[in-house]
């Protein structure tokens, strides 16, 4: 079984810096693409940030020039680097990833169960 355990959120004031760790954790062969998405309240889930096994990145547009996306692919972890951080970005942060169990299967999605990331004006 796979599983992905964000940390990392938190309360910060507009303008601050928080990173998101993500570590997959389990029996896997390899992990292809790895993203982040958020939620806000009332809210559909977006992509924020995704980054390619070979580290090609693409981000939101709302994101752009604030926030990086990173991996460790020895640690089977992925990062974003959030700065400059604004009110409309609280919302609830997943990790999401496309994992390779075994050699012989195709990959599979997977979710983390969120982290909370609050930003006061």
């Amino acid at each position: 079984q796979v599983q992905l355990v964000e940390s990392g959120g938190g309360l910060v004031q507009a303008g601050g810096s928080l990173r998101l760790p993500c570590a997959a954790s389990g029996t896997f062969a390899s992990i292809n693409a790895m993203s982040w998405y958020r939620q806000a309240p009332g809210k559909q889930r977006e992509l924020v940030a995704a980054i390619a096994k070979g580290g090609g990145t693409n981000y939101a547009d709302s994101v752009k020039d604030r926030f990086t996306i990173s991996r460790d692919n020895a640690k089977n972890t992925v990062y974003l680097q959030m700065n400059s951080l604004k009110p409309e970005d609280t919302a609830v942060y997943y990790c999401n990833a496309d994992v390779i169990v075994h050699l012989l299967f195709r990959e599979s999605n997977y979710w983390g169960q969120g982290t909370q990331v609050t930003v006061s004006s």
